[in-house]
């Protein structure tokens, strides 16, 4: 369940910290919600692809790419249905605030070796803040490490952020 914003238009943080991690190509953004990570890795020379379910998201999202001035490939797509991400086509896969455990083996098999994902959403902990609160759609305590173990970690944090809730957040490479 990804939580739609389309007044923020800041890149994620954890993004903008670790954008210079990241080896430059073919980037995919899923459930990209308004494009403001999918901007940030254009603006950064990345040939940007954003998925998301919601057409709402979708027309917010095209709007802001048209506003930036980058091109970005912008799709509806439902990741819980047919969508299938293309195997080995990518040194990027980017997701924030956004869980769907059965996606986690196409997001590895998406990425070309060397290839890094950057992932980011909501622990059990966010209950106590508000949404979401759904057990479905929040990371039990260390569990988004443990969905990456196969891949080299560079980055990782988990708590209670300022500004940002109860999250947790990887940078892990496909070696």
């Amino acid at each position: 369940m990804a939580t739609f914003d389309a007044e923020n238009t800041e890149p994620a943080p954890f993004l903008v910290e670790n954008i210079k991690l990241l080896p430059r190509g073919h980037a995919l953004d899923i459930a990209m919600g308004n494009g403001r990570n999918a901007i940030c890795l254009a603006k950064a020379g990345f040939s940007v692809e954003g998925i998301d379910i919601s057409p709402e998201a979708i027309k917010a999202a095209r709007e802001l790419v048209r506003q930036s001035g980058v091109n970005i490939k912008v799709e509806i797509a439902d990741l819980e249905g047919d969508y299938r991400i293309r195997r080995d086509a990518y040194e990027v896969i980017i997701c924030f605030n956004y869980l769907q455990r059965s996606l986690i083996p196409q997001i590895k098999a998406g990425l070309r070796p060397g290839g890094i994902v950057v992932y980011e959403t909501f622990i059990t902990d966010q209950a106590q803040f508000g949404k979401p609160r759904n057990p479905e759609h929040l990371l039990g305590h260390n569990e988004l490490l443990e969905l990456f173990r196969d891949l080299r970690c560079l980055r990782y944090r988990e708590g209670i952020m300022e500004d940002l809730g109860a999250i947790a957040s990887i940078v892990a490479e496909k070696t």
